[in-house]
């Protein structure tokens, strides 16, 4: 829903960490999880989007299994178990700061911010990644993307041992813990791939062949869509 209605890049993790916090206070029967996931989105675009999206196109989105009244009654609950803190901090809060210290190649900013962007997003829905903080999933997701694009070939400061020393000492984070957490991003992210070629063969021969266009581009895909999000 948030690829297809581009919408802000913190939208998505953002809808994820309420999702996470509601759940954690709040047991949830599964047949309202459908609900509580439009709900969190709909929270998370108020916050991020220029224009928000509205309550009935999300339940457009649930094929109309829910509807608006419900959408809203539940915005009100979500709102009071999270006791209206929305302004929560996500992985992407720290991305400027840590890739404007990084000695990246002006010409390289905007393709490592974007690979950036989709590794944090594919933390989000990996429960494995759960208990490290924001900035260890930035960090992690900045050296997974720089060293996927190997720029180390222009400047070997980029090496991945040296661009994992660099970063632990920028964000003040454990070496260990760090390469640890990246380790754990970059194997997320090609368990994501093994599941992309049964995926595109129910999409089709065309909808296959693009994607491994766009694959062939870069070592790291672009967007969330090519990691089958």
């Amino acid at each position: 829903v948030c690829e297809e209605e581009n919408s802000n890049e913190d939208v998505f993790p953002l809808a994820i960490n309420y999702l996470d916090r509601f759940l954690a206070v709040m047991p949830t029967r599964k047949n309202y999880l459908q609900l509580l996931g439009a709900v969190c989105i709909f929270l998370a675009s108020k916050l991020k989007d220029c224009r928000p999206l509205s309550a009935e196109k999300l339940c457009m989105y649930t094929e109309n299994s829910i509807t608006s009244r419900e959408l809203l009654d539940w915005e009100l609950v979500v709102l009071g178990k999270l006791k209206w803190n929305m302004a929560s901090v996500t992985p992407n809060d720290f991305v400027e700061h840590i890739i404007r210290r990084l000695p990246l190649p002006k010409d390289k900013l905007g393709m490592v911010r974007k690979h950036t962007q989709t590794f944090v997003a594919l933390c989000a829905t990996d429960d494995r990644l759960a208990m490290n903080p924001p900035s260890m999933i930035a960090t992690g997701s900045m050296g997974a993307a720089v060293c996927g694009l190997q720029l180390d070939r222009a400047d070997a400061r980029l090496s991945r041992d040296n661009l994992t020393d660099l970063l632990a000492k920028i964000t003040n984070t454990e070496v260990d813990c760090l390469r640890a957490c990246q380790e754990q991003i970059e194997r997320v992210l090609a368990a994501s791939l093994r599941q992309g070629p049964q995926y595109q063969l129910e999409k089709g021969v065309q909808a296959g062949s693009k994607a491994r266009e766009q694959q062939d581009q870069s070592s790291t895909p672009t967007d969330v869509q090519d990691v089958n999000l």
